[in-house]
């Protein structure tokens, strides 16, 4: 069952600690291709990617989730169904756990990622949010959505989501919005399909870094 971000918003206090876990989505047809493609819906899981979508349900069958969200994207939606089975919880889509746009690099190459879709997003991490993807987004406004969407699931009363989201907005959220970034992960520990990433804290009073990757942040 998919829920929108905006359909079914319950009263709830508008601040309070939050413990969430981000999922990247399983392997998609836009992966196996090697070409970048933000757009929506986007491409389904392949069948790899849908037998790992079981497996981190699974794998994450003894946490505790009060709320399950997704992208607007096919593909996260995909990974999020065995979870929501699994728990017997709605699929809740929020916009802005969307990836990073893609602006004039959409269908481009990801092996030249780094200096053309990826580079706006690099000059965040060094602290200028105001750098753009020709097209696209610019750093607060990709950090505003990300919390927004935050906030929804906060307003619904969810203290321990579990939110289906993309790599780069995954990655590069983090590291411009904990209190202890490691941006070195980046290179010697990128999240693989349905990697994971465990922050504490809440939209009002900030992040700090648990868990990258299955392994307890430093």
């Amino acid at each position: 069952m998919l829920l929108t971000g905006t359909a079914t918003a319950v009263a709830a206090p508008a601040t309070g600690e939050m413990f969430v876990t981000f999922v990247r989505h399983g392997e998609s047809a836009g992966n196996t291709s090697g070409m970048i493609d933000t757009s929506i819906p986007g491409p389904s899981l392949t069948a790899k990617g849908q037998a790992q979508a079981a497996a981190v349900a699974s794998l994450l069958a003894d946490r505790k989730f009060d709320g399950i969200y997704a992208s607007r994207m096919v593909r996260t939606q995909q990974t999020a169904q065995p979870t929501s089975a699994l728990r017997g919880l709605p699929i809740i889509v929020e916009p802005g756990f969307h990836e990073i746009e893609a602006g004039i690099y959409e269908g481009t190459p990801e092996k030249d990622a780094l200096r053309g879709y990826l580079a706006a997003p690099l000059q965040w991490m060094k602290g200028d949010l105001s750098a753009r993807t020709p097209g696209a987004e610019n750093g607060y406004e990709f950090k505003k959505r990300v919390d927004d969407s935050l906030k929804d699931a906060q307003k619904r009363g969810s203290k321990r989501p579990v939110i289906f989201s993309h790599g780069g907005t995954i990655m590069f959220w983090t590291f411009i919005s904990v209190s202890n970034p490691d941006p070195s992960k980046m290179q010697s520990d990128p999240l693989q399909n349905t990697g994971r990433v465990v922050v504490k804290g809440s939209p009002q009073k900030g992040w700090k870094l648990i868990e990258w990757n299955g392994k307890p942040a430093a």
